[in-house]
C-alpha cells in the first residue's frame, strides 16, 4: 500500500500555515502537506503566526496547542476574532475537556499527538472542503425570521446579520433546511462535518456556541432545541419547546 499523501485536485495550491515550535514536527507536517499539493508556510509561535496570517492569508492554520509565549488556544481565539480562517489544532492532551477548550476557542477540528502524517493530510483536506466558501447549488434558506445565503455565506435573523464561524454557519444552514426534523449528534457529525466517526462532543460544543448567537436566552433555547435522548431540531418560529432544553 502506498504511503504517499493523496493529492486532491480541488484543493491543490491552497495555502496552509503550520504553527509548531518543534522543528521536527513542523518539518514532517510541512513535507507531507506539500507532497499532497498544498502551499505550506511555517511559524514557530503564536505571535509569528498572527503576523504571517496577515501577509499570507492562508486557507488553513495547523496550530499546536503547546506554544511558547502565546499558547495555541489564545492564538486560535485571535485568529477567529480576525476572520473565518480554518483552524486544525494539534494537541498532546488527550482529555475531552482539553479538546473542548480548543473547539470553544473556534477550532474546526483537532488531531492528537503523536499523529500519522497521512491522517494530518486527510484531516486538512476534510476541514478545507467544509470551510472554503465555494459556490453551492442550493439557494438561500428563508424560514421564520431567518435568511441564510450559502453563496454569500451570510446568515441573518430579522434582517440583522449573525456573526457565525464557518462551522456554525454550516450547522445552522443544515438544520434550517430541515425545520422541525430531529437529528442525533452522530447524524450531524456525518452531515455537517463529513466525519463517519469522531468525538460527538464536537457537535455539542458547536450547538452551544451557535445558541449563544441565535437564542435570546441560551439557557432556555427556543430555536435550536434539544429533544432529550434523541438529538436536536431547529424551530424557526421560536415557539416554546415542549421537551427541549439546553445541551
Amino acid at each position: 500500500m502506498s504511503t504517499s499523501p493523496h493529492r486532491s485536485g480541488d484543493l491543490e495550491g491552497r495555502r496552509i500555515l503550520v504553527v509548531d515550535d518543534d522543528p521536527t514536527v513542523a518539518e514532517v507536517a510541512a513535507a507531507y502537506l506539500s507532497v499532497a499539493g498544498f502551499v505550506v508556510d511555517v511559524a514557530a509561535d503564536g505571535v509569528e503566526a498572527l503576523r504571517r496570517l496577515e501577509t499570507l492569508a492562508p486557507d488553513l492554520v495547523v496550530l499546536d496547542v503547546m506554544l511558547p509565549g502565546m499558547d495555541g488556544i489564545e492564538t486560535c481565539r485571535r485568529i477567529r476574532a480576525g476572520g473565518d480562517t480554518a483552524v486544525l489544532m494539534l494537541t498532546a492532551r488527550t482529555s475531552a475537556d482539553d479538546r473542548i477548550v480548543g473547539l470553544e476557542a473556534g477550532a474546526d477540528d483537532y488531531l492528537t499527538k503523536p499523529f500519522s502524517p497521512r491522517e494530518l493530510v486527510l484531516r486538512a483536506q476534510s476541514v478545507l472542503r467544509r470551510t472554503l466558501a465555494e459556490a453551492r447549488p442550493e439557494g438561500p434558506v428563508v424560514c421564520g425570521g431567518y435568511r441564510i445565503d450559502p453563496a454569500a455565506r451570510i446568515a441573518a435573523r430579522d434582517g440583522e446579520e449573525l456573526a457565525l464561524t464557518a462551522r456554525e454557519f454550516d450547522l445552522l444552514e443544515y438544520l434550517a433546511r430541515r425545520p422541525g426534523q430531529v437529528f442525533d449528534r452522530r447524524r450531524l457529525l456525518q452531515a455537517v462535518w463529513g466525519w463517519s466517526f469522531g468525538d460527538l462532543s464536537t457537535v455539542t460544543v458547536h450547538v452551544r456556541r451557535l445558541r449563544e448567537k441565535i437564542e435570546p436566552d441560551r439557557s432556555r433555547p427556543r430555536h435550536l432545541v434539544t429533544v432529550w435522548g434523541v438529538g436536536y431540531r431547529f424551530d424557526p418560529t421560536g415557539e416554546p419547546p415542549g421537551e427541549g432544553g439546553a445541551s
